[in-house]
């Protein structure tokens, strides 16, 4: 691991940890990612353990500082920077007594493939068992609907130990594309989990997404989050969401369609997008699978 790229203030020692990331920008449609990171974050107990260097990976004209007022006096600079987290050493319960690294902060401008390299060295020094990512894009998809979560990954062993998805996108990618591309180089587990936001409305953040990311995730880990206020806000979001489209005839008209064609797949067998199984078996296969490549069972994985 290059450690010219990090400032760590000091390093976490943790059970069997994943990494968890989100990235805000492209990545994060709707804030869906970003927000579902910060539910894990509060509901763990995260603490700060450090930082990438962002003089190195970002362009400040494309991603400018911020200045702040302290006390209404005193001027500050905000840098973006993409941030480290880490749940207690002693393991959190609700993970089985796992340990989780959080990544977070804004898409890197620059320099991505180095980024993702020195992720991936620090994961590995931190033993870090898997790399699991959240994102979200804008689809065809109603609001007042199941919000759709693609589970990818480009590690055959798990595509077909927990009936994932294999990645076949081609076309313009974002950071996360890049991770897991050296993930698979450096034979690192990996799971891309991605939510479906509705594209008429880009510019709402949407708690409906989070949510279902944060759902995802428990049942890929065998986890436990407290989502009753993501739960609440759902509510309050379909609520208003709701109202305003009714307002609009000709997005009402438009909504009804997408619902239309979303019960339509769903009576043909299931959504068109390919969704995380759920439930305790799905958590014990990742287990199991995680086993294997530690080489637990006498096996070389």
């Amino acid at each position: 691991m290059d450690e010219r790229y990090l400032d760590l203030e000091w390093r976490p020692e943790l059970e069997r940890p994943v990494l968890v990331s989100a990235f805000t920008g492209w990545n994060d449609a709707a804030e869906a990612a970003s927000m579902a990171l910060g539910a894990l974050g509060n509901a763990w107990g995260v603490s700060r353990f450090g930082r990438f260097d962002p003089e190195e990976f970002f362009d400040y004209q494309s991603t400018r500082p911020q200045v702040k007022l302290v006390d209404g006096v005193t001027r500050k600079i905000e840098w973006p920077e993409n941030a480290l987290y880490a749940t207690p050493s002693e393991g959190v319960e609700a993970l089985g007594g796992r340990g989780a690294i959080l990544l977070s902060g804004p898409e890197p401008n620059l320099r991505w493939r180095t980024f993702s390299e020195v992720v991936v060295g620090l994961a590995r020094e931190l033993g870090v068992e898997m790399v699991i990512t959240l994102g979200a894009l804008l689809a065809d998809v109603p609001h007042s609907r199941p919000v759709p979560v693609a589970a990818n990954s480009q590690d055959a062993a798990l595509v077909e130990g927990l009936g994932l998805s294999a990645s076949r996108y081609e076309g313009p990618t974002g950071i996360t594309g890049v991770l897991h591309t050296l993930c698979a180089e450096a034979g690192l587990p990996a799971v891309s989990l991605w939510a479906s936001m509705p594209h008429y409305l880009p510019a709402v953040p949407s708690v409906p997404g989070a949510l279902a990311l944060v759902q995802s995730l428990e049942s890929l880990l065998g986890a436990r989050v407290d989502t009753g206020e993501l739960e609440r806000g759902a509510e309050r979001y379909q609520e208003q969401v709701s109202a305003a489209v009714a307002r609009d005839p000709d997005l009402s008209s438009y909504v009804k369609m997408l619902e239309e064609r979303y019960d339509a797949s769903q009576g043909e067998g299931g959504a068109q997008i390919r969704q995380l199984p759920s439930g305790e078996e799905l958590a014990r296969e990742l287990e199991d699978f995680l086993r294997r490549q530690r080489g637990e069972d006498g096996q070389q994985p």
